[in-house]
């Protein structure tokens, strides 16, 4: 590999429905129970190396510390770059597939022999310190319809996961703040994620988490008022949406939102997982 060659990861979004906080004093420990959908769109980073450290995002260079942070654990200096078509601080987990693929694709490009499951606890552990995300990385590396069966990173945390495929649609009316909503008081949300984790759990189907994803963000008082509507709006079409935990956004199963008559993006649900491109 030359010098200045760069090695690519792709990681895909993921879009919570429900979740419950479970902080710790170590970060690889702390983390949410929960449920929700890996989509395959998604983030594409690449690593070179650079004593910068500079982490750009969509062609601007930004502050992302759950990149950085991953950066100083694995010991390197490097620029990592992360494209993707995905809005950003709406619910779809760019900060934290950012801080995995920067781990994958650092530990490839400067040979430094980590394990996967390490890998994912330095990603995981980055984006609790930096107050970004609870679970999205763990969910991310695994793909699919994840549950988060207990918090944590791979050494600590269980995950399990609900066999599920098709299309799925999103639409975006603006960005809420991750760290602003976990930065208050979450007993209520907790109690409310922990109720709806329990009805998935007692019959594990997509359509199940669906539903109660719709609970849990009405009792959590989460809704805005154009979630609500949209929401609304593509049930009264006869099709299942809910709200992309923590983001101004809702989500759909097939073509919801557009029998809707929202114009809503499109994608599916990602089978496999962070990847090596």
């Amino acid at each position: 590999m030359t010098d200045g060659e760069p090695v690519r990861a792709f990681v895909p979004g993921h879009v919570t429905g429900l979740f419950s906080v479970h902080p710790h004093e170590d970060p690889r420990r702390a983390g949410s129970r929960g449920a929700g959908c890996c989509l395959s769109a998604g983030v594409t980073v690449s690593v070179r190396p650079d004593r910068s450290g500079e982490v750009v995002l969509g062609g601007r260079a930004v502050e992302l510390e759950a990149a950085t942070r991953v950066l100083d654990a694995l010991g390197v200096e490097a620029g990592v770059c992360a494209e993707t078509a995905l809005p950003v601080s709406a619910g779809f987990g760019v900060s934290g597939a950012t801080a995995l693929g920067t781990a994958l694709a650092a530990n490839t490009r400067f040979e430094l022999a980590r394990t996967e499951n390490e890998l994912v606890g330095i990603a995981h552990a980055a984006e609790v310190a930096a107050g970004t995300g609870l679970g999205d990385v763990v969910a991310q590396a695994r793909g699919g319809v994840p549950i988060r069966v207990e918090p944590g990173a791979p050494a600590h945390g269980e995950l399990d996961c609900i066999p599920a495929r098709g299309r799925i649609e999103h639409v975006t009316f603006g960005e809420l703040s991750t760290a602003d909503v976990l930065g208050g008081s979450t007993g209520g949300l907790s109690r409310a994620g922990e109720r709806a984790l329990s009805t998935v759990l007692d019959g594990p189907t997509f359509e199940r988490l669906l539903a109660a994803s719709r609970t849990f963000a009405d009792e959590a008082d989460l809704l805005t008022p154009p979630v609500r509507e949209a929401i609304d709006a593509v049930g009264a079409a006869g099709g299942e949406a809910v709200m992309a935990m923590l983001g101004d956004t809702v989500v759909a199963r097939g073509t919801g939102l557009s029998d809707a008559g929202y114009d809503a993006a499109t994608c599916t649900i990602d089978p496999t997982g962070a990847t090596l491109l």
